[in-house]
Order: C-alpha cells, then sequence, then structure tokens
C-alpha cells in the first residue's frame, strides 16, 4: 500500500523527525523502534544500534477492526516506542491504533527514506595537511565522502547524487569555490554525484583506470592516471592506483596526510573483489588487491590516516567521530594485512556478505548506459552498501 492509501489515525500521533532518532541513539539513550515493514523489508535494512530495540510487525496485522491479541502481546507497553516504515503513512496509522489502545507512541516522520536523508559532515581532526577535511557520514547505508577546503578551493571525494544540492551549499557556506568532484571508482552501492556537480561547473573527476569497463562519458571529465596531482589551495591530492575491489579502483592520498582508499580498504576490513566479475573473476581480483594493499598503501608511513568510501555496523569511530585510523592501527588490529597472498586470497573469499542491492542497475547508472531519474536513484541506493569482504573472519583476535 502507499502512504496515501492509508486512512488517518483517529488520535493525533506526534512525528520524530529521522535526525531527532538519530540523536537520541548517538547520545546512548534506550530506543525501541516498531518497525511496521514487511518481514524481508526488515531483514535486508532495518535501524539498529547498541541501545536499540527493535522488532518488526508488519502493517497488516493491524488493519483489521481488533488488533490480534497474540500480536499486542509482542509489542511492550512499558516504554516509548517509535513506529517506522518505509516512507511514514503505515506508521502514522499503525502508531494512532496503538495510541487509541493506551500506548506511549509516536512514528517516524517519512520512515526509513527520512533516515536515508540523513547526512552529517563531521571534521577529520587527525588530518594534519593543507587546510581541512571533513568526512561526509549517511548512516543509513554507511556511505562516506570527503570535504578537502584550503585557500579558498574545495574538492569532494566519492560525492553522492542525492546530495548534489548539499555540497554546493556547504562549499558557499565555507566562503569556497567547490572545484573538484572526484570519484574512486564505479560505485555499486550508490548512484555518484560526479557528474551532476560537474553539470554544476564544478570539474568532474573519474578514474583513468575505470573507463575501459564502458563508462560513456569519459570525454566529457577528467581523467585521473596514477601520479596525477589535484590542487586545492595548498594542499595536494595525488592519485594512487589502487585496483582490486575493481579494475578502476583508485586511491586519493590527500596532502600526504590522508589517504581516501574508496572501497579498496575499510578501518574495519577490506574490500569484497566480485561485484565486477562476479564469482569467476573473484580470485584473481583478490590477488590484484592484495598486491595493491601490499604495494600501495601499506608502504605508506604508519601515521597516514585511512578513510574508505563506508562503514559497516562492525567499524568503531574514532575520538572525533569519524570512521578513519592510522594506518599502522590497522595493520596491528586486521590480519589480513599480515597476512601472504594464498592466506588473503582464502579468506576474503570464504565469506562475503550477499552484495548490494540493486548492483547492477546501479553500476549500469553509473557507468552512464542506464538514465534513471532523482526519485528512482534514490530508491535504488537504499539499503545496505555490502562493499566489504566479511568483518567477522578480517578481524584480528
Amino acid at each position: 500500500m502507499n502512504p496515501e492509501d492509508f486512512p488517518a489515525p483517529a488520535v493525533d500521533v506526534e512525528s520524530v523527525a529521522p535526525e531527532t532518532l538519530k540523536d537520541r541513539i548517538d547520545a546512548g539513550e534506550q530506543v525501541t523502534l516498531l518497525d511496521a515493514r514487511m518481514e524481508s523489508e526488515y531483514d535486508e535494512w532495518h535501524i539498529d544500534g547498541p541501545t536499540v530495540d527493535s522488532l518488526n510487525v508488519p502493517y497488516f496485522h493491524f488493519l483489521d477492526d481488533e488488533v490480534d491479541d497474540e500480536i499486542l502481546a509482542e509489542i511492550p507497553a512499558d516504554r516509548e516506542l517509535t513506529v517506522l516504515c518505509a516512507k511514514g503513512g503505515a506508521s502514522e496509522y499503525v502508531a494512532g491504533t496503538l495510541a487509541e489502545l493506551g500506548y506511549d507512541v509516536n512514528h517516524l516522520d517519512e520512515g526509513m527514506n527520512g533516515w536515508a536523508s540523513i547526512y552529517e559532515a563531521v571534521e577529520v581532526t587527525e588530518y594534519d595537511g593543507a587546510g581541512t577535511l571533513l568526512q561526509y557520514q549517511r548512516p543509513s547505508s554507511g556511505c562516506l565522502g570527503y570535504l578537502l577546503y584550503d585557500g579558498g578551493e574545495a574538492a569532494i571525494i566519492d560525492p553522492l547524487r542525492a546530495f548534489t544540492d548539499r555540497y554546493l551549499a556547504d562549499a558557499a557556506e565555507l566562503g569556497v569555490d567547490l572545484t573538484y568532484a572526484i570519484d574512486t571508482h564505479v560505485h555499486a552501492d550508490h548512484i555518484s554525484g560526479v557528474r551532476d556537480l560537474d553539470a554544476e561547473g564544478v570539474e568532474g573527476v573519474i578514474p583513468e583506470a575505470a573507463v575501459d569497463r564502458g563508462i560513456t562519458y569519459a570525454d566529457d571529465l577528467t581523467t585521473a592516471a596514477d601520479g596525477d596531482i589535484f590542487t586545492v589551495g595548498d594542499a595536494t591530492i595525488e592519485t594512487v592506483a589502487t585496483p582490486g575491489h575493481t579494475t578502476g579502483m583508485t586511491s586519493y592520498l590527500v596532502d600526504d596526510s590522508f589517504l581516501a582508499t574508496g572501497d579498496g580498504l575499510f578501518v574495519e576490513s577490506v574490500a569484497r573483489p566480485d561485484l565486477e566479475e562476479g564469482d569467476e573473476g573473484a580470485p584473481d581480483a583478490a590477488r590484484m588487491l592484495y598486491e595493491s594493499l601490499q604495494e600501495r598503501v601499506l608502504t605508506l608511513p604508519e601515521e597516514t590516516i585511512i578513510g574508505g568510501a563506508h562503514a559497516s555496523d562492525a567499524a568503531v569511530p574514532a575520538e572525533d567521530g569519524t570512521y578513519t585510523a592510522p594506518l599502522g592501527d590497522l595493520v596491528a588490529e586486521m590480519d589480513a594485512l599480515t597476512m601472504d597472498e594464498d592466506e588473503f586470497v582464502e579468506l576474503i573469499l570464504a565469506d562475503m556478505p550477499p552484495r548490494p542491492a540493486n548492483y547492477e542497475e546501479i553500476i549500469a547508472t553509473n557507468l552512464g548506459q542506464n538514465s534513471v531519474d532523482d526519485e528512482e536513484a534514490f530508491t535504488l541506493e537504499l539499503g545496505p552498501n555490502n562493499c566489504a569482504a566479511s568483518q567477522e573472519s578480517l578481524a584480528g583476535d
């Protein structure tokens, strides 16, 4: 059912903004969520956390004149409940039904779509190069991006199409010109914002090594080859080829202090190698990834700050709230970074999570082979990113 198909609740129900709910969770408050989506949707993707008590009771259980007593027995009546759904219509109706029954209840405004609209900027305080470095965080999917600004100029690494206006507004508020929009690779979990920003006068940059995958718009953008350098004020962004996750996977070394690793290395894991050539090509890609990590990443100074394009639920933020970590810490904590090649390949192929939802259509869109409007693009990328190998098998003791 669509949100507009649900009758208005008989009682007024308070709505909670997604940002307010996240603030409560971040503050360590105990929250109880009743997710009214279908079980399959809930199993694929839901709001979780150490202080989140989440239960799934699909909305159709509340459509009868009287709610079954067995259903009500599952719902705690001794605490505040926040009901949520996909877009906010079902949750308002369910919350209203529960309110009539005496429950202390509210509902999440715009549902999981509203949750997916949260996008926060946090400064990477350990960065000690020229200028200031911010990490953008999308908690619904773990997508991360980076804004570097110095001397009146700025660059965004791994922008999301859904937040094109946000980047431009942030740059304007900071009093800087957004000069570059840079992608690390052809993403499989979200729609890139590089082309949309390029259309707004920002110089779009994609890895030269990714062009052969069939990118249709390469001639319209700048392509970055290994060793190429882009300047932002007094800061430099050096292109570092790190194939493995994809053949075109590229990292960017920001002022010799911070390495934006895209999907090659995360603070809790390494890349999965099967999203370009599938299971058949995964072993060769895993060996390519091993070489990139050993020869291009682990040769950097151990104090180099690492920041990937994603963070999973297993990732632990640094003291500044960003999902970044010194390279030396990752080497000490992640067994995969100290294994020999055969062990590494065997490990990351052994237990890969499900592939990202809609990944084939997202890849085709990011290649320029498929065209979607903004609403469809937003819908395609809802859910977890799943671009990393299994965190449980990669973590150290």
